[in-house]
């Protein structure tokens, strides 16, 4: 009887702590009822805001069919809230859709937010920026036009190369938009955030750039990393200076599980360092044109340079 009552007693604690022991940690993908792309990152008041494009691409096709962006938010990493749709495409009067990937930052009380989507005029592929004064939207074009647009890049005979945009303000309150796919370039942004300031440049000395750059910053060092060749990893330069000179420092993420793209995020939240990405990861009919948003640790060594990216299944434990 006291074996019979030991044996109930010892399922029920395995019960018990593999259900507590599923909410200790994110899971990836960590957005499982729709499926999320090229995720961005923004923290603000506590939280972190994801913003995502949507794939919604019909069962059994392959192209990428995105006409909104997502966004979510959580203050522990674990658990997200999605709130309504606070962008699309054809919310850009001169666009006529494709909601590829972006990027949401903060400046004096406002949130802008950098897309790209393809003209409806001039062919190809262009950026613009909306702006709200919420994290959550909704977000508005206040331009009326785009930032970017294929024709200024026409050393580049591809329609798709003005794409990704990144955006970083500097300690000197500069702002900054880097871009690309093949080649990498940026410009400097005007105080109101809306508008360019002075001639594109190119990024020299990343090898096999293909796009997806995003810039953070750590101590002194600034870091440009890039999704590189096709199908993509994630690798990553270094600079003491947001200008440059960049040098190449690596593979930092490799290829994601079932998806040709790799597209990242890199924040730091209650004392730790995160890395978002995406992958086809979710088991229906997850793939390249139905990606998932996944979140792991993002770990650096002293000299500053960044450990390759472990990618997993559990994820990560909740941010307190």
């Amino acid at each position: 009887m006291v074996r019979s009552r030991e044996k109930v007693m010892f399922r029920f604690i395995l019960l018990i702590t593999a259900a507590y022991g599923s909410l200790l940690f994110a899971d990836n993908p960590i957005i499982t009822e729709k499926y999320t792309a090229d995720p961005s990152a923004l923290v603000h008041d506590g939280k972190v805001y994801l913003y995502a494009g949507h794939d919604e691409c019909p069962s059994g096709e392959h192209r990428y069919v995105l006409n909104e962006w997502l966004c979510f938010s959580s203050d522990d990493l674990v658990n997200w809230k999605e709130h309504p749709v606070p962008l699309k495409a054809n919310d850009f009067d001169w666009a006529r859709g494709d909601a590829w990937a972006s990027e949401v930052v903060q400046r004096d009380g406002k949130f802008y937010w950098y897309v790209t989507v393809s003209h409806k005029k001039i062919h190809g592929k262009a950026i613009g920026v909306a702006v709200s004064d919420k994290p959550t939207g909704p977000f508005k074009d206040t331009r009326g036009s785009a930032l970017i647009t294929n024709d200024m890049t026409t050393d580049i005979k591809i329609s798709w190369d003005d794409i990704d945009p990144t955006v970083f303000v500097d300690d000197s309150g500069q702002a900054y938009m880097y871009w690309g796919n093949t080649k990498c370039r940026w410009i400097k942004l005007k105080d109101n955030m809306i508008e360019t300031e002075g001639k594109i440049h190119t990024v020299e000395g990343l090898p096999h750039f293909t796009e997806a750059p995003w810039i953070h910053k750590r101590g002194e060092w600034y870091y440009l990393s890039y999704a590189y060749q096709f199908p993509e990893k994630t690798a990553y330069a270094m600079s003491k200076s947001i200008e440059g000179p960049w040098e190449y420092k690596g593979i930092l993420n490799e290829l994601a599980g079932n998806c040709n793209t790799n597209h990242q995020a890199i924040i730091s939240f209650k004392g730790k360092d995160y890395f978002f990405y995406h992958t086809g990861g979710i088991p229906t009919n997850g793939g390249s044109f139905r990606r998932s948003v996944c979140i792991d640790y993002l770990n650096y060594n002293p000299d500053g340079t960044m450990k390759r990216v472990r990618m997993t299944t559990e994820g990560v434990e909740p941010a307190k």
